[in-house]
């Protein structure tokens, strides 16, 4: 511990934080755990963190402070010794398509940087380097090379087409000469007849390279630059010429490219950018594979996808007669008509318009939003054939450093970036002119390679990232910031980092720590807790019966405490391993010859009807092959949706199956107006019981006067939303509560209908666990509530705005309503669904996902949570490394057979979980 005074919170009343008194020492890692709903976020994100914030604004100017009244203060008395905070949130936000990962970390910046200073111009015909002469790099090159020989000076000149007697003649009355023709010596006359598709060579000046000529030979050559527009010769009579050129200009084919800069390679710039595809890399068109998803089926089957829509089958029935004409087989499957009656069903003939005819019309009608929504359903991005996906103008690839172009250097993993520019050899010149830029470039290249995202390309879109990796490409940005006296708050960095990167990751926060900053993290990683300073425990429970603090100390002395976590850790309280793992197993869903991304032609073979486990390090292959393959395959299969598949070559064993549902960590909602009731359909009951009271009918209301989605009951102002949006224009946007209802969505006369004594805005502040009883007579809406009690979301509030949950509860609110369908036969796919959980939260998960393998449902699971997979009846293990090192199955089985497996790093750090050494 340092001697700073310790950061000071007194009387934290934020959300269900009980008046909190709590000192945290600066200059430590601190772990902040519980269980979920416990009070953790708004502990560290809603008052640590955004007091640090309030008060930076309040820094700021005039114009910012005027807003700050507004704003709203985390509810708490006092904050001593805070530093300036910056969150680091296990989210990804980016939506954008032009943002990659080296966008995001600054490393393509440095590198547009390095092109620009260093990179060497190569023509794209001839291959020889273009550079650029100065007028000084001429006369040394002369003085040295062409030493007590005479020479001409020359200006290398285009004729007018027109009239090139014109030019002559000016040539003659500017005091000119002499001119070269075919290497001859010729004087300049009036009468002079040239073919005007040849350069005139300009004689300059005659010098015999001998003595001081120096500024003689300069002023001769500056003269043929102006002259030439940046060109020059020197020509040694009936030997031989070199060319010259202060632009970047081939010699040999005359052909001049643009001057470099940093934006000439940008692509987010209209300077270096795919004039075809506007640095986007592919162009938006129709996709067959999309508009006929199932190949197998017959046009009388409904093989085009569009056309069995209700309120277009009419041009099902003009194809059918189309194909009756033309004696197309409407009873074969798509695959086997012929392809010359392919190309008729898509582009039609006279009469009949063809699917790419349909889809033209539509085109007309854009601007609808139905219309526009239904043509992005059929269209997918297709490699720009200009640019070759590498979004920068062709030009760009001529230029390059150690032979690689900087989109060849854009395709490497980070790891394979980071030995590129270790080994690369440069001149001394080059080195200083890039000394600092490589620096940089290293500098981030190791941080982010110890974060344990080594195998990320630098040219991978920052959307596609999970949040895990989102957050930890912020952690290594952090790290080349080097701020010191800075308070760091981090939402559970663990999360999609398999425990063989754990150490590496840990070893990142002491060094934030160990450079002067205060790390605050919230976790339930069993590996951090152990490895902190000081921990805080909040809880005892969720939501109201959380926020209590339950612990503050160093780690030695919650090594002495009975909290649940601490029991968790000492192993009194433990998620056991199953007494008997489902074997008799007989059915099998089968994935075989998978080359998607990293995959190395992988055969997948899944067992229905148990619990089964992906596992491997990131960037191993799990996403590729079960979201972007397996599922969207099955998503066709099933008819729920027509996205594009990884490759593959045959699947088999679905037909045991009714159904596939993923249930990943996407937010259910992007509005503050949905909510976990909403999004269970149990607001709808809610709503009839408020309108069902006595004043209510004497009011005339009804349940759409309840709804802050419809006009009627809802505040006008806020339209139901409870705050209202200021631009900041130089910050983020700013929400405000809104004055007009105070954050309760509706006007007054309808928050006056009560039911039980409480009205509309009572009932969503709520938690389930409340609202379980209060609820007692209502047996419908009693079950749903009861459905998010089995998940572990008996803390959360019911009309808790959806963008507010971690990605965790949002998931379990979608197991929850998965629940409420009583399904059978059906695949659920879940991806890290312990994303926020504590252990003891794990241990409620388990028994739900059981239940519904007991109700006749396979279980898929994707995870690194070491507990969750000791429990799984069957473990897949991709690996054994990242990014081009991963993408083979290298073990597969029961926990018991994996844990012998000698290249798996998943089954090395199991094995202390299956002999009940869980803890380090």
């Amino acid at each position: 511990m340092n001697s700073r005074p310790k950061l000071t919170l007194i009387g934290a009343r934020q959300n269900n934080l009980k008046n909190l008194t709590i000192s945290i020492p600066h200059e430590t890692l601190t772990v902040i755990t519980g269980p979920s709903g416990s009070g953790k976020s708004s502990l560290a994100f809603e008052t640590i963190f955004a007091e640090g914030q309030r008060l930076y604004i309040e820094s700021l100017s005039t114009y910012a402070r005027q807003f700050l009244e507004k704003i709203q203060r985390p509810d708490i008395d006092h904050i001593k010794n805070i530093s300036p905070t910056i969150a680091i949130e296990q989210k990804n936000t980016v939506k954008n398509s032009r943002s990659t990962v080296g966008t995001s970390t600054e490393l393509y910046d440095y590198l547009r940087l390095l092109f620009s200073k260093i990179g060497k111009m190569y023509c794209p015909t001839c291959g020889k380097q273009i550079q650029k002469n100065s007028i000084a790099d001429i006369v040394e090159f002369v003085l040295k090379k062409l030493k007590d020989q005479k020479i001409y000076i020359i200006a290398p000149y285009a004729l007018d087409d027109l009239n090139p007697q014109r030019v002559i003649k000016n040539f003659i009355q500017r005091g000119f000469t002499r001119i070269v023709h075919n290497h001859e010596l010729l004087e300049l006359s009036p009468t002079l007849s040239l073919n005007t598709k040849q350069e005139l060579w300009l004689v300059i000046d005659r010098l015999q390279v001998s003595g001081d000529i120096r500024h003689t030979l300069t002023n001769a050559l500056e003269t043929a630059y102006q002259e030439a527009q940046g060109r020059a010769s020197v020509m040694v009579p009936q030997k031989e010429s070199y060319s010259f050129s202060r632009h970047l200009r081939c010699s040999t084919c005359n052909l001049k490219l643009p001057d470099l800069s940093p934006q000439f390679f940008s692509f987010n710039n209209p300077y270096g950018a795919c004039p075809s595809c506007k640095g986007f890399g592919n162009h938006l068109r129709l996709d067959e594979d999309l508009i006929i998803p199932n190949k197998n089926l017959s046009l009388e089957e409904g093989a085009i996808e569009p056309w069995t829509k209700p309120a277009r089958i009419k041009w099902q029935k003009r194809l059918l007669e189309f194909a009756a004409k033309y004696k197309i087989p409407t009873h074969t499957p798509y695959k086997n008509i012929s392809e010359e009656n392919q190309k008729l069903i898509f582009k039609g003939t006279r009469g009949f318009p063809g699917i790419v005819g349909f889809f033209n019309r539509l085109e007309e009608k854009k601007y609808k939003m139905a219309i526009r929504v239904l043509l992005s359903r059929y269209k997918s991005g297709f490699q720009c054939p200009d640019c070759q996906g590498n979004r920068l103008r062709k030009e760009a690839q001529y230029v390059k450093i150690a032979n690689k172009t900087i989109t060849e250097i854009l395709a490497m993993n980070l790891k394979q970036a980071q030995t590129f520019f270790e080994k690369l050899t440069l001149s001394s010149f080059e080195q200083k002119a890039s000394k600092e830029i490589l620096r940089q470039l290293e500098s981030r290249l190791c941080f982010l390679n110890k974060v344990g995202v080594e195998y990320l390309t630098l040219n991978r879109l920052t959307k596609t990232l999970s949040g895990g990796e989102a957050q930890r490409i912020q952690l290594a940005n952090q790290l080349g910031a080097s701020l010191v006296q800075t308070t760091y708050v981090l939402d559970e960095p663990s999360i999609g980092l398999h425990a063989k990167d754990h150490h590496r990751l840990l070893k990142l926060l002491k060094n934030l720590r160990d450079g002067g900053n205060t790390v605050i993290v919230v976790e339930h990683d069993r590996d951090t807790i152990q490895n902190a300073d000081y921990i805080i425990e909040l809880g005892p429970q969720g939501g109201e019966r959380g926020g209590n603090l339950i612990f503050q100390g160093t780690a030695s002395e919650f090594k002495k405490e009975d909290s649940l976590t601490a029991s968790y850790l000492k192993n009194l309280h433990k998620i056991t391993i199953p007494e008997t793992r489902r074997k008799n197993i007989k059915q099998f869903l089968e994935l075989k010859g998978v080359h998607h991304h990293n995959l190395k032609s992988v055969d997948l073979k899944i067992p229905l009807n148990c619990f089964v486990c992906i596992t491997g390090v990131s960037g191993s292959g799990k996403s590729s092959l079960i979201h972007d393959t397996l599922y969207n395959a099955l998503a066709r299969i099933f008819k729920l949706k027509s996205g594009k598949m990884g490759k593959f070559e045959t699947i088999s064993g679905f037909q045991h199956l009714s159904t596939v549902r993923l249930l990943d960590q996407h937010p259910i909602g992007k509005t503050s107006r949905s909510n976990p009731i909403t999004f269970l359909k149990g607001y709808d009951d809610i709503r009839s019981l408020l309108a069902s009271v006595s004043e209510s009918r004497k009011q005339g209301y009804l349940p759409g006067h309840f709804s802050f989605n419809t006009r009627g009951g809802r505040c006008d102002a806020c339209e139901g939303t409870g705050f209202e949006q200021v631009d900041m224009h130089f910050l983020s946007d700013v929400y405000l509560t809104c004055e007009h209802c105070q954050g309760k969505k509706f006007k007054p006369e309808i928050l006056a209908i009560r039911y039980r004594e409480k009205n509309i805005d009572d009932i969503l502040n709520l938690t389930v666990d409340d609202a379980y009883h209060f609820f007692s007579a209502a047996p419908h809406l009693k079950q749903k509530l009861k459905l998010l009690q089995e998940v572990g979301l008996g803390y959360l509030k019911l009309g808790q705005s959806s963008t507010t949950l971690s990605g965790g509860e949002a998931q379990r609110l979608k197991i929850a309503k998965e629940l409420s369908y009583n399904m059978r036969h059906c695949l659920y796919i879940l991806d890290e669904p312990t994303t926020g959980l504590h252990l003891d939260d794990i241990q409620k998960l388990l028994k739900v996902l059981n239940k519904l393998i007991a109700d006749g449902n396979s279980i898929l699971v994707i995870e690194h949570q070491l507990d969750v997979i000791k429990c799984a009846d069957y473990i897949i293990d991709l690996g054994p490394e990242g990014g081009d090192k991963g993408g083979k199955i290298i073990a597969e089985g029961s926990p018991e057979e994996v844990i012998h497996h000698p290249s798996s790093y998943t089954g090395k750090f199991l094995k202390r979980y299956l002999t009940g050494h869980s803890t380090v």
